[in-house]
Order: structure tokens, then sequence, then C-alpha cells
């Protein structure tokens, strides 16, 4: 897996980006979301650019996507495991509304508002909010979107706990337990460890 490109930018449009790294071109499909985020700093000049990618590989072809935040990525990512749901279906999704917009209706299960974005039935409006919801509510701070800022070494452990799929409130008990008991400083590897021990 592709996990970012970092290079210079020589063409873009609301589509797609070329982006020259090392010698190598690649055209790489965004979103409007993402477009509108990197389109200002690119006709300013500022041509280096970095985008988290997604691989996706078919029989007849494979397609970069990339995205301007992390958390965009992760939303798309989502949003394709839901059966019906292709990665050009996703991207039509974020070029729609917003990722914010997108998240928070899956979760509070606004189905007439994801039925408005082109392309997407009642059939399948429900079937995000059915396998999604729950996924994004045990997200930290209910947002994929907005990363949190790990400012402590319980924080980054949970945020880490979270991202491998262990509920918020759960990993968050067994990290104060473990803190507890510890009797010397951890480290956030140390922590993680202990954790998942009592997970």
């Amino acid at each position: 897996m592709i996990a970012y490109i970092h290079g210079k930018v020589t063409f873009i449009c609301p589509t797609y980006v070329l982006m020259e790294t090392a010698g190598v071109g690649y055209q790489i499909h965004i979103s409007l979301n993402t477009y509108s985020l990197i389109a200002d700093s690119i006709n300013n000049g500022n041509a280096l650019l970095k985008l988290h990618t997604y691989l996706s590989i078919k029989e007849d072809a494979h397609t970069l996507y990339g995205f301007a935040e992390e958390g965009e990525k992760r939303l798309f990512v989502h949003l394709i495991s839901v059966s019906g749901v292709g990665p050009n279906t996703a991207r039509m999704m974020l070029s729609s509304i917003t990722p914010v917009e997108i998240e928070q209706a899956i979760i509070k299960g606004d189905v007439p508002q994801i039925q408005r974005i082109k392309g997407i039935g009642p059939k399948s409006a429900q079937r995000l909010v059915l396998e999604l919801q729950d996924k994004l509510k045990k997200e930290i701070g209910n947002s994929l979107i907005q990363i949190p800022q790990n400012n402590s070494i319980k924080d980054e452990a949970l945020s880490a706990l979270v991202m491998l799929g262990f509920v918020k409130s759960a990993a968050e008990k067994v990290i104060d337990n473990v803190l507890k008991k510890s009797t010397n400083g951890m480290t956030v590897e140390g922590l993680i460890k202990e954790s998942l021990k009592n997970l």
C-alpha cells in the first residue's frame, strides 16, 4: 500500500493531480474537497505537496486516490467498505458535501441528507448508516476528520487503541488502571502493550 506521496505538482484540475517524485509521475484522483484545500497553495507557486493515498486495485486498473487530510482518507476507506460503494462513488460523495457533513449524517442516521448525494439511492443511504454508524461513533471525539492532537502519553495510547478497533471507554478504563499500577514512568509503547494484555 502507498500511504502517501510527496512531490512536485505538475498539473492540477478539480478531479486529479499529476505529481512527480523521484522521476516518476503519478496521476492521483482527488475529491473536490481535497482540490479546494490544495488549489490555492499550488496556484500561489507552492508546487511541492504531500497527499495521503489509497491504491485501488482491480482486474483492469490500478487507480490512486489522493487526500489532503488523513481524516478524509480514513473516511474514504470506511465508505468503500460498504457493499455497493466503490471508490468512484466514495469520491463523488466527498465531492458533493464535506467529509464532516458525511460523517455527521451517518452518525445521526440522516438518510435524506445522504440520499441528496448523486448516485446514492435510499437503499445505499440506509446501508451506509447501518454499517458505519457504530464504527464512526467509536472514533475519538466522534470525528475521523478532526484528528486528535495527542499531548500526553495517555492520549497517544488511547488514540492508538481506538484505531486498533477497541471501544474508547473500555480502552480508557484499562489505560487508567495500568497507569495507577505503574511505579515508573511509562513510554507510549509500554502503555499500549500493557493495556493490550488487559483488553
